[in-house]
């Protein structure tokens, strides 16, 4: 069984909207009331859990009204997830890390509530869902069906738009495609094959950037304070959201597009996060490999594809034809090799990939090369 999330636009009318943004500040209240008990109770030297916690609720929604009126497990899931802000805390610290504490949220920040289906939120017969304390039912636009019945589902609060995340266990379906390839990720092209075909790269950020130069620009010139700040900030965030959104459609699609084509998918094992602190960082996160690389993962699970991640260590210096290193700086494109080799410097490292990942040998000795190179 595979966890998938289905996410859809919901739309309350505006007594709806701000009873949800009060639920929203009320969980938020509440969130922030458990860690401060759990920071007295630590100065005290006096453990909370929480199950202490859990259990102090029926008594917090009898003595405070604005608890009373939501759903008692949403509030339950608010203390699960300080637990679990907690957890990763010390793991962390375990690790040799130093996290930051966790800290305090502002209202305007706490943007996410969870709840189970059924309990607390209901899907209606009239395909509209409905919440414990708000009147009436809120209008779904279901642009998909849901593959089996949900258990839990998130309401999220973003950009002035009201969403709902259900998240759906799903059996993978079994595939027959034989077929393998091997992905190179680059800011070139956002993806070459190792069978010569490339996915271009969009470059969301590079052609909106002077638009929202503009918009920003616009904002830091308004009064604080003002009504016209505030709605120039909407239009940032508006315009913000809507790259955001076309970014992630094209990755869904172009994803999607490779787990349909092939049975067998090889990548690099990549650590994006570190990559994306360096002298290339703003490219490497305008071409979201993580996010990308996500998609493909959860993606080739559901359709029953074989996903295998290599070392990436010398991958764009090695040739796919005679397994030689043949070292390259970042500006030259072409791979050219005494042996008679000339492609594409994506195309040589994702045939090396896919080498890598499916047993072909490199060179006469069938063996990897283990000198120390740059990726």
């Amino acid at each position: 069984m595979q966890l998938l999330s289905y996410r859809y636009r919901i739309y309350p009318n505006k007594t709806q909207a701000a009873l949800l943004s009060e639920m929203l500040a009320d969980f938020c209240e509440l969130y922030n009331a458990a860690l401060e008990q759990r920071i007295l109770a630590y100065e005290k030297g006096v453990r909370v859990s929480r199950d202490d916690q859990q259990a102090a609720l029926p008594q917090i929604r009898k003595e405070l009204a604005n608890q009373g009126r939501w759903s008692a497990t949403a509030q339950q899931r608010v203390i699960r997830k300080l637990d679990k802000t907690f957890q990763a805390f010390f793991a962390r610290c375990k690790r040799g890390e130093k996290p930051g504490f966790p800290r305090f949220k502002p209202t305007r920040n706490y943007r996410a509530a969870e709840f189970r289906l059924s309990d607390g939120l209901t899907i209606k017969k009239s395909r509209k869902i409905g919440f414990v304390g708000i009147p009436g039912e809120i209008k779904v636009k279901w642009h998909r069906e849901l593959p089996s019945k949900p258990k839990t589902a998130v309401l999220v609060h973003k950009d002035n738009k009201w969403h709902i995340i259900f998240y759906v266990s799903v059996l993978p379906v079994n595939r027959a495609s034989p077929d393998s390839v091997g992905l190179d990720l680059g800011l070139v092209s956002l993806v070459a094959l190792s069978n010569g075909d490339d996915v271009g790269h969009p470059k969301m950020s590079k052609r909106s950037a002077a638009k929202e130069r503009r918009l920003k620009r616009a904002f830091a010139r308004c009064k604080y304070g003002s009504r016209a700040r505030k709605k120039r900030k909407q239009q940032v965030s508006k315009f913000q959201f809507r790259i955001g959104a076309a970014r992630r459609d094209f990755l869904h699609k172009e994803s999607r597009k490779i787990v349909d084509r092939f049975g067998r998918i090889a990548i690099e094992s990549l650590n994006v996060q570190a990559m994306a602190k360096g002298i290339l960082a703003t490219q490497i996160r305008d071409a979201s490999w993580g996010i990308f690389i996500e998609m493909l993962r959860y993606k080739a699970v559901n359709a029953g594809c074989e996903l295998v991640e290599v070392n990436p260590r010398g991958t764009s210096q090695t040739c796919p034809k005679c397994g030689a290193i043949k070292a390259k700086a970042l500006h030259q494109r072409k791979h050219r090799c005494p042996c008679g080799c000339v492609l594409d410097r994506d195309v040589a490292a994702a045939m090396v990939i896919h080498d890598r990942a499916f047993g072909k040998p490199l060179g006469a000795s069938g063996e990897s090369p283990s000198q120390p190179v740059a990726a």
